[in-house]
C-alpha cells in the first residue's frame, strides 16, 4: 500500500443522503465552490432520479449510510475520498487544510470540526451550543474550533483518507448507525496509522432543533456509545462517556437515599445545586441573550439525561439493529 501523496492527487468527495433536498443541493454546490479543484463529486441518495451537472449520482436503495459509503468508495477514481453528510457543507478552504497533514505518511484520516451555520434557525443554533459546551466533555471537540489534535474518533461528517487506507481498513461498517466512524477510526488505528483532526479543516453542520429532534438523536448517540463501550471498548470504554449515565443512576439512588436518611436530602440538594450551576455557566459562557441561555441550559439537562439513559439500555443489550 503506497503512502507517497502525488501532487494535486484526485479527491473524490462521498456524500450519502436519502433524498436530494435543499441541503444536499447547499452541500454539492458548496463542494464545486472549494479552492481545491482536483475532484469529483460522487452523491448516493436511496434512488438516482435527478440530474446534477457536474455530480456521479449512484442510487443506492435504501441501505444504511455505511454500505452508501462503501458504494461510493467503490466507484471513486481519486487517491483519497473525502466524506461529508448531506446536511453539511465544507468551508472552501476544507481540503487544501486537510491534505497538507497526509504529507505525514504515518497519517491515516483527517478531520475536524462541524461547526453550526450562522444561518441555522434559534433553537438549532441553541442545540449546537449545547453540544459544543465543556459540559459534553472531549466531544465538544467536534462542534468547536480547536488546535489541531491527535484523535480516535473522528466524525463521519467530516473524514477525510486514502482509497487505499480505507479499503485496508475493510470499509465502513455496514450494521451500525451511527457508530460506522468510531468502527472506522479503530480500524484505521490498528493499522498503526494516525488520526489528526484540525480547526482549520472545517465544515458546517446544520444542527437537529432543540428538543425533540435534538434529543432523538442524543438517545440514538446514547445507545450505541454504551453498547460500543463493551462490544469496542478500544476507543469507546472512556470515562467521559460514562459521566451522564453516572449523573442519572446517582439521582435516583440519592433520591431513594432521601426517602430513607432524610439528612441525605442535604446531599442531594447541594450535589444538583452544584449541577445546575455548572451547567447554567456552560450556557453562559456559550451566549449572552437570556432566550437563548435559557434554551441551552435546559438543553444541557436534558441532553444529560437522555444520553445517560441510552447508554446504558446500550450497555445492556446483546447487539443494536438498525
Amino acid at each position: 500500500m503506497g503512502n507517497k501523496m502525488s501532487e494535486n492527487p484526485l479527491v473524490s468527495i462521498i456524500i450519502p443522503c436519502k433524498g436530494v433536498d435543499a441541503y444536499t443541493h447547499e452541500c454539492v454546490e458548496s463542494c464545486k465552490r472549494l479552492e481545491y479543484d482536483t475532484l469529483e463529486i460522487i452523491l448516493l441518495p436511496d434512488f438516482s432520479d435527478e440530474l446534477i451537472e457536474g455530480v456521479r449520482v449512484i442510487g443506492t436503495g435504501p441501505v444504511s449510510p455505511g454500505l452508501k459509503r462503501n458504494i461510493g468508495v467503490k466507484n471513486a477514481a481519486g487517491e483519497f475520498c473525502a466524506f461529508i453528510d448531506n446536511d453539511a457543507y465544507p468551508r472552501s478552504d476544507w481540503l487544501t487544510n486537510a491534505l497538507r497533514f497526509f504529507e505525514d505518511e504515518c497519517v491515516g484520516g483527517v478531520g475536524g470540526p462541524g461547526l453550526t451555520p450562522s444561518e441555522d434557525g434559534f433553537m438549532q443554533r441553541a442545540g449546537g451550543y449545547v453540544l459544543s459546551s465543556f459540559m459534553v466533555g472531549n466531544l465538544s471537540s467536534r462542534y468547536k474550533s480547536k488546535s489541531s489534535f491527535e484523535s480516535d474518533d473522528i466524525h463521519s461528517c467530516n473524514f477525510i483518507a486514502r482509497k487505499s487506507v480505507v479499503e485496508a481498513a475493510g470499509g465502513w461498517n455496514e450494521q451500525y448507525w451511527p457508530g460506522e466512524d468510531t468502527l472506522m477510526c479503530l480500524a484505521i488505528k490498528r493499522l498503526g496509522k494516525k488520526l489528526v483532526e484540525s480547526s482549520d479543516v472545517v465544515v458546517y453542520h446544520h444542527r437537529r432543533s432543540l428538543f425533540r429532534l435534538h434529543l432523538r438523536q442524543v438517545s440514538r448517540f446514547g445507545e450505541h456509545r454504551g453498547f460500543f463501550a463493551k462490544k469496542f471498548p478500544e476507543n469507546s470504554m472512556k470515562l467521559t462517556y460514562f459521566f451522564p449515565s453516572l449523573l442519572v443512576a446517582s439521582l435516583f439512588a440519592g433520591l431513594a437515599l432521601s426517602l430513607v436518611f432524610p439528612l441525605f436530602s442535604y446531599v442531594m440538594l447541594f450535589a444538583v445545586s452544584t449541577y445546575l450551576v455548572l451547567s447554567l455557566v456552560a450556557a453562559v459562557l456559550q451566549v449572552k441573550t437570556v432566550k437563548l441561555m435559557l434554551s441551552v441550559w435546559a438543553g444541557i439537562i436534558v441532553t444529560h439525561m437522555v444520553y445517560g439513559t441510552f447508554f446504558l439500555f446500550g450497555l445492556a443489550k446483546r447487539d443494536l439493529k438498525r
